[in-house]
């Protein structure tokens, strides 16, 4: 299911509720973008646990593949949830540069997705 957010700009970011999708491949992320594409979106909010485990092992390149969706069609994105649990220095890494360049950024709740996305 998903909630849209009007942002700045009159355009929307999509929200994709917890619990009603676990996203396995870039080709499900796809799917979403584009129905979040016919309502005028620009961005797309996620929550850690709608992405597969295999998101956050960098070693599989699901993140990879999944973020570079989201770079070509030049979507911002928000992972919310708490990362603390996972302890891979690639990943904080990873992390921590996604949210120093902007497009996609990992957060702790809804309000500062919003926050971040209406920048």
């Amino acid at each position: 299911m998903i909630r849209y957010h009007k942002l700045k700009g009159g355009n929307t970011a999509a929200e994709i509720l917890p619990g009603s999708t676990l996203i396995t491949s870039p080709e499900e992320v796809l799917e979403l973008m584009v129905e979040a594409g016919y309502q005028d979106s620009v961005a797309m909010i996620l929550y850690r646990e709608s992405l597969h485990g295999d998101f956050f092992d960098l070693k599989t390149g699901l993140a990879g593949e999944i973020l570079q969706k989201f770079s070509n069609y030049r979507f911002k994105l928000s992972i919310i949830g708490d990362f603390s649990e996972y302890k891979s220095k690639s990943l904080n890494d990873f992390i921590r540069e996604s949210n120093r360049t902007g497009i996609i950024n990992f957060e702790g709740s809804l309000d500062e997705a919003l926050s971040g996305l209406n920048k």
